[in-house]
């Protein structure tokens, strides 16, 4: 039965082969306030199989992206009989914004106003990720239109900062006064 091993006998048959240790990935949430600015922040995992919990620097480059993998040199599974270690690789997850919704290297802000603010227009404090910014909006101004705040958005592949598109969308009022109730029939009125 030991044939098949003793044909290795001659290229020290016992000795094991180095084998380089497998690949770990883990997932990391990142806010869109450090995609834009990049971060160093400490990390900790616990490896499948373990209770013990490890901790890391993490260097996260400024304009990541949803899917985008950061690699630790020699931080995977050890290596067997003097094989280097894998690597770990955090999978970049945008952490979900209260404010902003992500499309590529774009953000989306949604922001409700009233039916005046929409026929007479006027002027709205809208977020972004460095402070609130002041935005015109013109007389007529429709539902689910959208103004565009140049580079106010995250960096994208080529450095270039994305745009902050804000979203319009009308708050019609669902209870009305009787006073209220007269001035929208006589506009009804007035509009044939």
């Amino acid at each position: 039965g030991g044939r098949g091993r003793s044909a290795f006998a001659g290229f020290g048959g016992g000795t094991a082969t180095a084998e380089r240790g497998a690949d770990v990935e883990a997932d990391i949430m990142v806010t869109l306030e450090e995609a834009l600015h990049g971060s160093t922040r400490t990390v900790s995992l616990r490896r499948a199989g373990s209770d013990k919990v490890e901790q890391y620097q993490v260097k996260i480059p400024r304009g990541v992206r949803e899917g985008q993998r950061i690699r630790l040199r020699g931080q995977g599974e050890a290596g067997a009989a003097g094989g280097k270690s894998g690597d770990l690789f955090l999978r970049v997850r945008l952490a979900k914004h209260p404010d902003f919704s992500v499309e590529g290297s774009d953000l989306i802000h949604e922001v409700r106003i009233q039916p005046m603010q929409a026929v007479l227009g006027g002027e709205l404090l809208v977020p972004t990720l460095e402070g609130q910014v002041r935005l015109k909006i013109p007389p007529g101004t429709q539902g689910g239109q959208r103004f565009r705040l140049r580079e106010r958005g995250l960096p994208g592949v080529s450095g270039k900062r994305g745009d902050l598109y804000v979203v319009v969308q009308i708050n019609i009022p669902k209870k009305l006064t009787e006073r209220e109730r007269e001035l929208w029939s006589e506009l009804a009125k007035l509009h044939g």
